[in-house]
């Protein structure tokens, strides 16, 4: 059995979009293929079938191999939230909150149960793709690492470096990590990949060859800038605020990006169409006062998130856009905060306790200890949909008795208001379904262009791994990790 690990030069290098597309090349190699990163940092997850929750990256690069998202492709995740901690996330269970400081002293711990998923992966294919976290070049985090050489050297899994040279300095980061890595580091590293790479890669021939000579280690290719890249669901908050920009007369939808935003990607496919123009809102700018559409987001900590939309002044833009008429849409966090109250009486986000909503919805939240983890299907507006669940807490009130959804299993979904203006719903990745998304957006006067978003999403990944194929030397990448190419 095979293994191969995609480290960084830094973060947001692309190794998860590389991982994700090698995925695709050697499944349509024939080859069976488990993606893996042993510890992640994001409050973009995915529920799995087996019940637990894994980062998004990881759930696209299962699809990329063609196969079911499993707890064990991410066995370590850390959702930040308020007050400096982070949800320790488990096996897809949450097994409590960490700090910033003793999360450095607690992760060595986890390396047996990160190894017990790894072996559980290896036994089920011909190869797993290991995505790294950060940098090896961290010096300062080596001690009690999980998430690159520690793990990497644990499972004896050999190491790519990848470099992005659209930031700049790609000689000096790739060469770089060489000279300030432990030797026994930079022994488990058998080859480096340039990625990013805009015009022309025989111009870059000699700074190329230049880092082989500086790194002693071999190139494997300059992957260029990936257009079907942007198709793919992101993890980093750094796409957030390129908006789409539509001529006049395009439904108008604004979405205020919190501190704590969580599974933004779940706006992409109102994104993708045509008669929308959606416009994520930094802090420091106000909501358009002509959006047709206000979108509350899921968060990661819903209090800290909702003291900071009055801190913004964004809840005098949304009461007044409310007044003028306009439309508002909660999600997961987001109906939590469209209720007149939250209440934390465990204190699962931290001292505060509770805090006032924005009084949009008759309805109340209590926050729990349990964590609801589901997958789910159901109809609304007149159309099915499958998501998932992923929220702590309660609500209730009598805006529940018009829910937004009925749902298959027993039971419904949210609460809508009186003129049916204001929507509250727990259940992430509706928006995804072709049917329902043309419903939603009827229901504004616009009409959907019927694209298939988990089409759209698997032509990006062959179009990814059709430019790899072409770019990088997958063959001996295939040899390194001691799988057949």
């Amino acid at each position: 059995m095979g293994a191969l690990m995609l480290q960084g030069t830094g973060s947001d290098v692309g190794k998860s979009v590389l991982v994700a597309g090698l995925c695709r090349a050697l499944s349509n190699r024939g080859l069976s293929v488990r993606p893996f990163k042993p510890q992640n940092m994001s409050n973009n997850a995915a529920v799995t079938a087996d019940g637990g929750e894994i980062g998004r990256a990881q759930a696209l690069q299962a699809l990329a191999c063609r196969i079911a998202p499993h707890t064990d492709m991410n066995p370590v995740l850390l959702k930040p939230q308020a007050d400096h901690t982070s949800q320790l996330i488990v096996h897809g269970k949450l097994r409590g909150t960490l700090g910033s400081g003793n999360f450095r002293l607690a992760r060595g711990a986890l390396l047996p149960e990160v190894m017990d998923s790894y072996r559980r992966l290896q036994a089920q294919c011909d190869v797993v793709l290991v995505e790294g976290a950060g940098s090896p070049a961290e010096i300062n985090l080596r001690h009690g690492d999980i998430a690159n050489m520690g793990f990497a050297r644990a499972a004896d899994v050999p190491v790519i470096l990848v470099g992005d040279i659209d930031r700049g300095g790609v000689i000096a980061a790739v060469v770089g990590t060489r000279t300030v890595i432990d030797p026994a580091d930079a022994a488990m590293i058998r080859g480096f990949l340039i990625n990013k790479f805009r015009g022309d890669p025989a111009l870059f021939s000699d700074g190329y060859h230049q880092i082989e000579t500086l790194s002693g280690w071999p190139g494997l290719g300059v992957v260029p800038w990936l257009p079907a890249a942007v198709k793919l669901p992101s993890e980093d908050a750094v796409v957030l605020e390129r908006s789409t920009r539509s001529p006049s007369g395009r439904l108008k939808i604004a979405c205020p990006i919190l501190p704590r935003i969580a599974n933004f990607d779940e706006l992409d496919p109102l994104k993708a169409e045509s008669t929308v123009e959606l416009s994520m809102i930094p802090p420091g700018r106000a909501i358009p006062g002509d959006a047709d559409l206000i979108i509350l987001p899921g968060s990661k900590a819903t209090i800290a998130d909702m003291a900071a939309i009055r801190a913004e002044g964004w809840d005098i833009d949304i009461l007044a856009h409310r007044r003028r008429g306009g439309a508002i849409m909660g999600i997961c966090g987001g109906y939590q905060m469209l209720g007149t109250d939250i209440a934390d009486p465990h204190h699962i986000e931290g001292t505060q306790g509770s805090i006032a909503g924005l009084g949009l919805l008759e309805v109340q939240t209590t926050l729990t200890r349990s964590k609801s983890l589901r997958q789910t299907t159901g109809s609304a507006l007149g159309a099915q949909f499958s998501g998932y669940e992923m929220h702590v807490g309660e609500t209730h009130g009598k805006d529940r008795a018009r829910p937004f959804a009925i749902l298959d299993h027993g039971g419904t979904d949210g609460a809508v208001s009186a003129d049916g203006r204001v929507i509250g719903t727990y259940v992430h990745g509706m928006l995804t379904n072709t049917g329902l998304r043309a419903a939603f957006l009827r229901q504004f006067g616009s009409l959907s262009d019927g694209i298939d978003h988990d089409t759209v999403v698997d032509s990006a990944l062959d179009a990814i791994a059709e430019d790899l194929e072409k770019y990088c030397d997958i063959n001996s990448m295939l040899t390194i990790s001691g799988a057949r190419p």
